[in-house]
């Protein structure tokens, strides 16, 4: 039986941007960052602009899929959770037979940008579906559900290099030793600021059993962020060294290790306010597009 949507002076068209996150548009960007991040240093700063302008609405249509996926698995968690209680399917502003709709006009619209790719490249999408639209489920009985996200987050990676290094063929020799180093910079990025983000539902996570890398590492979880945060700058800074990136990349790769530290150091702190994580996810946002216009200075 489909859930009837409460009345609401709201335009639907609205109701339906708000389920898709796109009121908050450092959801989306986060994940456009990595598929750019490949993209570019595939391309060595100079990729095909057709394919960058796919990558690009690839990732909006995918990130709307994903959107529509976790609150439709947690419709019914959602309205107990301060911070998601008022999103569409929750308050039941929106049925759950449009949300699939929606759901399914998205990964449709993503399907179809993907046949314009090489066979590897489209499979590597094909692929990154069940993580993306399981990922919700996660949270229910897997203690890091974050991982699962960041394994997701790392096909962006893997789809946007693939789309410019493949040929027309399944050969995956173009899979290169910096591929793998940018996807795993940003799997140890992604568990980083998701972490931080999941900081903010600790307490209600906890009373209705939904499962976190925040809960998981408990009083250790700043350090486990900290820890992320460095691992990435590493793995960054050998992508550096092995692709003979210019100062320009090393600025801003300094820069962004400056910013992470200093939010390290902030968590570590006995008093945080709480609009510190929600800062501190959108501060990463920018400090992905640090490291993308280092990238794109830097090939």
């Amino acid at each position: 039986m489909w859930t009837q949507p409460k009345p609401s002076s709201e335009p639907t068209w609205l109701t339906i941007a708000r389920l898709l996150r796109w009121h908050k548009p450092e959801g989306r960007l986060i994940l456009m960052i990595p598929a750019l991040w490949a993209v570019f240093l595939a391309g060595r700063g100079t990729p095909p602009w057709l394919l960058v302008v796919i990558i690009i609405l690839g990732t909006l249509a995918t990130s709307a899929a994903g959107c529509v996926a976790n609150d439709l698995w947690d419709r019914n968690i959602d309205p107990h959770v301060e911070r998601t209680r008022d999103r569409p399917l929750a308050s039941r502003a929106l049925s759950v037979k449009v949300g699939i709709v929606v759901g399914l006009i998205s990964l449709l619209c993503a399907a179809g940008l993907a046949l314009f790719l090489n066979p590897l490249t489209f499979w590597l999408c094909v692929a990154a579906v069940p993580v993306i639209l399981l990922y919700p489920a996660a949270k229910r009985v897997f203690p890091v559900p974050q991982l699962v996200l960041s394994i997701a987050w790392g096909f962006a990676v893997l789809i946007s290099w693939s789309a410019v290094s493949c040929s027309a063929t399944s050969n995956t020799a173009c899979l290169t030793q910096s591929m793998w180093l940018l996807w795993g910079a940003t799997v140890l990025w992604t568990l980083g600021f998701d972490t931080v983000y999941a900081m903010s539902d600790r307490e209600d996570d906890r009373r209705i059993g939904v499962k976190s890398s925040a809960l998981f590492f408990g009083r250790y979880a700043p350090y486990a962020i900290a820890a992320f945060y460095t691992g990435t700058v590493v793995i960054l800074a050998k992508l550096g060294a092995v692709m003979q990136l210019n100062p320009w990349y090393w600025s801003a790769l300094g820069l962004s290790t400056i910013a992470w530290a200093w939010q390290s150091h902030k968590l570590i702190q006995l008093s945080i306010p709480h609009s510190f994580y929600a800062f501190s996810f959108k501060q990463n946002v920018w400090i992905g597009f640090l490291l993308l216009a280092g990238m794109i200075a830097g090939s």
